[in-house]
């Protein structure tokens, strides 16, 4: 792998949290780092803390709603043009379960089942968006943020219309991130560019989890770990189309391995998110 200080690093979902310790970490090490987030606001904030704490000028902030995949296109499109080499994407953006017993069924501006579409569909499309800049100068990784929490997908009732639980919502989402993560790396090998998926800690003390549950078993700090550990070891440098729990590779649930599941998730992705069939 390349240095971290020569590498372009794209991190969704970088405005508080995970996201944001592991933007910090990296332009720590002179990394040249993009935050994503959905609130102006906490963006700017979170871009000039970790300009001030690290001194690092290279720290550059997008904004993307990722319940609207125009918003997805946008930001690809902008990044593409003034980011055309990328050398490590890592898809954290996501929304966890929300306050359990005041959840209802939520829909994201394109119809869509609100948990698959941010936590599963934005990062789908981004990451085909971005191929071009992730294969301009090999190697290159893929690290997709996943969870414990899978929950295996009914595609007769992909969007949860006829059964809504909210944790059943979030834990679909994420087996799916972690099947496309499969698939991925069967698609690039060859290409030099990496795709693995981890769960980094059980319940981080985060916004996202204090809402839904109101406690944490874990800090942002350990995830923060585990995410470093797959961006920056040297170890991983042919290491791809894995699942870790944490630095351990680990076993995902049985659905992510069976492949004509992965090929009917990997269809409706297509269709729901306008990409065409490689």
């Amino acid at each position: 792998m390349k240095p971290i200080a020569q590498q372009t690093i794209l991190i969704t979902g970088s405005s508080d949290g995970l996201g944001k310790q592991t933007a910090l970490a990296l332009a720590k090490q002179g990394a040249t780092v993009l935050l994503h987030g959905r609130d102006q606001q906490r963006l700017e904030a979170s871009r000039q803390a970790i300009l001030e704490e690290t001194g690092n000028s290279h720290v550059e902030a997008y904004l993307a709603d990722f319940a609207d995949l125009s918003e997805v296109r946008k930001l690809a499109q902008t990044l593409q043009a003034q980011h055309p080499r990328l050398d490590m994407l890592i898809n954290n953006a996501g929304i966890g379960a929300g306050k359990i017993a005041e959840a209802r069924r939520e829909l994201s501006r394109d119809g869509y089942e609100l948990r698959f579409a941010i936590n599963y569909l934005a990062p789908f499309l981004l990451t085909h968006l971005l191929l071009p800049c992730l294969r301009q100068t090999p190697p290159a990784r893929i690290i997709n943020v996943g969870s414990v929490g899978q929950s295996p997908i009914e595609f007769s009732d992909v969007m949860l219309e006829r059964h809504y639980d909210p944790a059943d919502a979030y834990r679909q989402s994420k087996l799916a991130l972690t099947m496309f993560t499969f698939d991925l790396a069967e698609e690039l090998k060859g290409e030099q560019i990496t795709v693995n998926c981890l769960h980094p800690a059980s319940l981080m003390n985060t916004r996202m989890v204090y809402e839904s549950l109101g406690y944490a078993l874990s800090t942002v700090e350990e995830g923060r770990e585990a995410v470093m550990y797959l961006a920056t070891s040297p170890a991983l440098d042919n290491v791809t189309g894995k699942y870790f729990d944490q630095r351990r590779q680990a076993r995902a649930h049985s659905q992510a391995y069976d492949l004509a599941a992965r090929r009917r998730l990997q269809q409706l992705s297509e269709q729901l998110t306008g990409l065409s069939n490689p």
